[in-house]
């Protein structure tokens, strides 16, 4: 249904960095880089039939971030899921929620993991178990 998500960030470097060893716990490779017409940076995370980009801002106003919005991450494991979050925080980001496990829900168990990238973005990572 998704052919991509994009977020901003104010620090393009930062956040490249931040994705490369976060994303790269998924198998993920380095993103490619594209310099768009009006000179803006965008990074591409190209993995798995799916997309994630990243760019500076177009229209040259700081990042703001989406109350209420999260971006899920699909984990192969449990393990995968605590992984991929302790990656991320010892990378900058900020641990949010409850600590990486198992959640009971009317959907079965999942196990979720949830932080905050360098500018703010939520994130989570998730494994269902079939």
């Amino acid at each position: 249904m998704l052919s991509h998500v994009m977020i901003g960030s104010n620090n393009i470097e930062k956040t490249k960095d931040f994705y490369n060893a976060t994303l790269g716990v998924l198998g993920a490779g380095d993103p490619m880089e594209h310099v768009n017409d009006t000179g803006q940076t965008r990074l591409f995370y190209i993995h798995e039939d799916s997309t994630f980009c990243i760019s500076e801002p177009i229209n040259g106003e700081p990042v703001s971030i989406a109350n209420g919005s999260t971006i899920g991450f699909a984990c192969n494991s449990p393990e995968q899921v605590k992984e991929f979050h302790d990656v991320a925080v010892a990378n900058g980001g900020t641990s949010v929620e409850e600590s990486p496990g198992p959640r009971e829900g009317t959907m079965g168990v999942m196990y979720l993991c949830y932080f905050l990238d360098p500018d703010g973005h939520k994130i989570c990572g998730i494994y269902r178990p079939s």
